[in-house]
């Protein structure tokens, strides 16, 4: 491969890492047309790119990258490498699991940069799995703290309207 075109892959990588925040490292070896076809196309489905590169070439963008949590990745580059690149933290693991469920071995997880962590080994995918995203995390920060509010606001309504009456009053009593 020459210089020139090494450089390019490099940036190709380097603006699909800016672009998504998360990306799984996988192996995808020995998948025929067919096989690699249906993986692509379910990729696309849940919105993430697969791209296949060189580990030298992706060794060299982590270590550009000069961050200590990417560089646990590095002992995963070995065999045939593929990207799998996302907003959503979880999905691709989802996926990997769905073809390892239909007792496919390919792709096989091999590490991941999620929301700034390092996964590596196959071992990780369940905690991939069960990753919520940001906006999954405020949802249910926002639930729980609605909750005693909505308790009240319930307790209130079921009452008649006679708690209120009652509460108005005493803090008119208070008042005065």
């Amino acid at each position: 491969m020459k210089k020139e075109l090494k450089a390019q892959v490099i940036e190709a990588i380097k603006a699909n890492m800016a672009q998504y925040p998360n990306f799984y490292i996988v192996n995808i070896e020995g998948l025929n047309a067919e096989q690699t076809a249906t993986l692509r196309r379910d990729c696309f489905n849940e919105e993430i790119k697969l791209t296949v590169v060189k580990n030298t070439l992706l060794h060299k963008v982590i270590k550009d990258a000069q961050n200590e949590e990417m560089e646990a990745l590095v002992p995963a580059l070995e065999g045939n490498t593929a990207l799998m690149y996302c907003e959503a933290p979880a999905v691709p693991a989802k996926l990997i699991k769905k073809y390892n469920k239909a007792g496919n071995e390919k792709p096989a997880l091999k590490a991941a940069y999620v929301q700034e962590c390092a996964f590596v080994g196959a071992d990780k995918l369940e905690a991939l799995i069960n990753i919520k995203s940001r906006e999954e995390l405020i949802g249910q920060i926002i639930g729980m703290l609605q909750s005693p509010l909505q308790n009240v606001i319930s307790a209130l309504q079921n009452a008649g309207g006679q708690t209120i009456a009652g509460v108005l009053k005493t803090m008119e009593e208070k008042k005065n």
